[in-house]
């Protein structure tokens, strides 16, 4: 088991949970979509496994070792990566500089130079607009290069917040194909989405949050044949797609 999560508990400084006895379980090579209401805790649970949010209560366990509380960038050289909701690339940085940056804390140049190979391999975009400002690229390529980024460490696990928010729909299934790819090659992957339909055919493996907990889980096409899942999460990502 590579991950596994046993009721932990989670919330914002003094507040209330928002995390309330989570469990889950992520085989190595696992490609697990989260999808649920907005509120439901999913980029929550991201944030606490990434090292953001300690947990109140609960373990957190990484190849066997209680990560609970440990440092993100501790996380990240232990082989966990976190692509946040949103835009995090650097707009005044080149494309090359933005990518750079996924190697700030390696010594090994050679490791270096293996990690740069292979993103650039896997998003040509990286080599093709290596001198452009990222910040002039589309929403789609700048998610493109924040992957890219992520995965100069080669991470085991790749955590990935809503990765298509905001992107039309082409770029949309370019991002989803390339997490495919990564997955193919033996990444782990956890997956929040909003678009249900998306996340859900694109993972081998679904979860349904609510109110802070996983209610529902199951292979990826069978959450998509389930006639709750249709009538609370399909009906409205086909009407926004």
């Amino acid at each position: 088991m590579l991950l596994q999560l046993e009721g932990v508990i989670a919330g914002y400084g003094s507040g209330s949970d928002i995390l309330r006895g989570v469990d889950l379980s992520l085989d190595s090579g696992a490609f697990t979509c989260l999808i649920g209401p907005n509120g439901a805790g999913k980029s929550t649970l991201l944030r606490t496994i990434s090292g953001l949010l300690r947990p109140r209560q609960g373990r957190i366990l990484f190849r066997g070792r209680d990560i609970g509380g440990r440092r993100p960038d501790l996380l990240f050289r232990d082989g966990i990566a976190h692509v946040p909701q949103g835009r995090s690339s650097f707009a005044q940085m080149t494309v090359w500089e933005n990518v750079l940056m996924g190697a700030y804390s390696l010594a090994d140049q050679r490791q270096v130079d293996q990690g740069l190979t292979q993103a650039a391999e896997l998003f040509p975009i990286v080599r093709e607009q290596r001198h452009k400002a990222a910040g002039l690229l589309s929403g789609g390529e700048q998610k493109q290069v924040e992957i890219a980024r992520a995965m100069v460490r080669q991470p085991t696990l790749l955590l990935l917040d809503e990765p298509t928010l905001g992107l039309e729909p082409r770029a949309a299934r370019v991002v989803v194909e390339k997490m495919r790819m990564l997955n193919q090659l033996g990444t782990t992957l956890l997956l929040v989405e909003q678009n249900a339909r998306m996340g859900l055919s694109a993972a081998k493996w679904g979860c349904i949050m609510e109110l802070g907990t996983i209610k529902l889980q199951g292979m990826g096409d069978q959450l998509l044949n389930d006639p709750q899942v249709k009538r609370l999460y399909l009906g409205q990502a086909a009407e926004s797609a």
